[in-house]
């Protein structure tokens, strides 16, 4: 065989080979490939629209953030507003109480003023008639003279 034959055996060799690869072996590379990117297409569209999804739910979430802190610092002002009136109801309910306590003590201290007045009165009586008495050497009978002892406590 000369070179020529050789060479031309192996271009239509070549040429079965190029035909059998693009018939039986392309198509299914390509369709592989073809799959391959789809599939690269299809994630990077995936990925696009969580990125998007992401970028709204973290707007929808700084919203309900800016919105939980505004509901919880407007509760915290209710709060201390609230705290503030109780304090101010609990002051003017101690002041109440103080006065009822004060008037009470000065009503029991008017009572035992008189009822040592009251006593005091009877024991100067009992003075005076033990005194008199003493003064007239004679008893004189409490029970006879109880008119008299009665203007003698009052004038005391």
């Amino acid at each position: 065989m000369s070179i020529t034959g050789t060479l031309i055996v192996q271009l239509i060799v070549f040429l079965i080979l190029v035909g059998f690869t693009m018939k039986f072996v392309w198509p299914p590379i390509a369709a592989a490939l073809d799959a391959r990117a789809q599939k690269i297409a299809d994630g990077l569209a995936a990925a696009d629209k969580a990125k998007s999804e992401l970028s709204v739910a973290n707007k929808r979430v700084e919203e309900e953030l800016a919105k939980s802190r505004n509901e919880a610092a407007v509760r915290l002002a209710e709060a201390e507003r609230r705290g503030q009136a109780l304090i101010e109801e609990a002051k003017a309910k101690a002041t109440e109480e103080g006065g009822k306590i004060i008037a009470a003590a000065k009503a029991e201290a008017e009572q035992q003023a008189v009822k040592a007045r009251e006593a005091l009165r009877e024991q100067v009586a009992a003075l005076a008639v033990k005194g008199a008495e003493q003064i007239l050497r004679k008893e004189v009978n409490a029970g006879v003279h109880a008119d008299l002892l009665g203007r003698l406590k009052t004038e005391l």
